[in-house]
């Protein structure tokens, strides 16, 4: 759209995120549709952290999103710019926090000639490791219908026709104010959506200690790095990879919800299960299953796919196989007549990628019955399952972007949301 971007461009625009469920995915979008309104080279989506959620008791800023379409060129094709996960406060001493502070716009022509009695001040620290110039900045907040701080929106060094660094100008700041009250009324309808399925986790939780809000969050972040790079490979268009990745993200959330049918004697147990309580445990996938039956939704589509199969195996080898989770009656039967595992491609993509998070958070995580691995112990056995339990090209994809699921990681470390 660039710098000639009109209203009926961004109504169009307000439509298309409407469309978007997560709300994570909804601010990665927010951020590059901003950016391009305003025809900016880079910037960042903060949201707020409310004091309750902060170890220290303050409120902060922590950064969802980084984007740098001059340091993106400089990537190999496929893979994503790694950034600094961190958090700031909410006063005057940064841009970002000053702009959070006093919700207001601050539009700055050159970062390194702040006047002298301004609050804050620019750090170069980035600019120092990266070799990439800040220079122009706009920065506005991101508040919801009922006056609620829910973010801000940087966007960094804008450009014209020519690729030149020039000011952003009035007609920038008109766009996008505009652009950011749109977006927040849908950031505001995502993060509803986003606080009902953590509610849901969270009775989970009440039943299952391991079930947490950063335990999904992390493996829903896992899932779609990794269905990224796999669309990359086989070159899936772009609108059916954005439409599959948002839907993956919020289903992914929903992996394990069928514990909540499974008896606190055997979910809470503080040791390894018994056989037999290891086949009960095993129901919890059907009985997930169970809970989405519109078939005409992609989102309980996916949501059951992934419900049901995150624990079949690519050998055959996982459970519960071929069983309808609405009857319970079993599809295809083995010689006992015990139902037979799907394998390789009968496994759905959804399931065949969670399978693969799945793991991976599990054996990084502390459990009552063990202590986290170490991160080589953890990559070794992922490689050692790869072509048994695991779909090989996923376990491929996974390594691949490595450091894109160590970000994740960071984004959601224990006792976070």
């Amino acid at each position: 759209m660039g710098r000639g971007t009109d209203f009926k461009n961004i109504i169009q625009l307000d439509s298309e995120l409407n469309q978007i469920h997560d709300f994570d995915i909804l601010l990665e979008r927010i951020l590059y549709e901003a950016r391009k309104v305003v025809n900016a080279d880079a910037g960042s989506i903060y949201v707020r952290v409310p004091p309750e959620e902060d170890r220290e008791g303050l409120e902060r800023l922590s950064i969802k999103y980084s984007q740098n379409d001059t340091i993106q060129k400089t990537i190999p094709p496929g893979q994503k710019m790694i950034y600094s996960v961190f958090t700031l406060p909410i006063n005057e001493k940064s841009i970002s926090g000053y702009c959070a502070l006093k919700r207001k716009l601050i539009n700055i022509p050159d970062m390194y000639n702040i006047p002298p009695e301004a609050p804050y001040n620019f750090h170069s620290t980035f600019d120092v490791m990266t070799g990439y110039k800040t220079t122009s900045t706009l920065t506005i907040p991101l508040v919801s219908s009922d006056s609620k701080l829910m973010g801000v929106i940087q966007v960094i060094n804008a450009k014209d026709k020519d690729g030149g660094v020039i000011t952003f100008s009035s007609d920038d700041e008109l766009i996008l104010t505009h652009f950011a009250n749109s977006a927040s009324m849908v950031l505001q309808r995502s993060y509803i959506t986003r606080m009902m399925i953590l509610r849901m986790i969270k009775m989970s939780e009440l039943r299952d200690p391991k079930e947490t809000g950063t335990h999904v969050n992390r493996v829903a972040g896992y899932a779609t790095e990794i269905y990224d790079r796999y669309a990359y490979h086989k070159k899936v268009p772009i609108g059916e990879k954005e439409k599959f990745r948002d839907v993956l993200k919020v289903s992914t959330m929903l992996h394990d919800v069928g514990k909540v049918a499974i008896s606190d004697a055997i979910l809470k147990k503080p040791a390894r299960f018994t056989p037999d309580e290891y086949k009960i445990m095993q129901n919890h996938t059907i009985y997930g299953a169970s809970l989405f039956n519109d078939l005409s939704s992609s989102l309980d589509v996916t949501s059951k796919d992934i419900a049901l199969t995150h624990h079949e195996n690519w050998d055959g080898t996982g459970y519960p196989g071929w069983v309808d989770p609405l009857t319970g009656k079993v599809e295809r039967a083995g010689e006992d007549g015990n139902a037979i595992g799907r394998k390789g491609e009968e496994i759905p993509l959804s399931g065949r990628i969670v399978a693969v998070a799945d793991v991976y958070d599990a054996l990084c995580s502390k459990r009552v019955y063990k202590d986290p691995w170490t991160e080589d112990d953890v990559l070794s056995e992922m490689r050692k399952l790869s072509g048994t339990k695991f779909d090989p090209d996923l376990i491929d994809v996974f390594f691949e972007i490595l450091p894109s699921i160590k970000q994740t990681k960071e984004q959601y470390p224990e006792g976070t949301v």
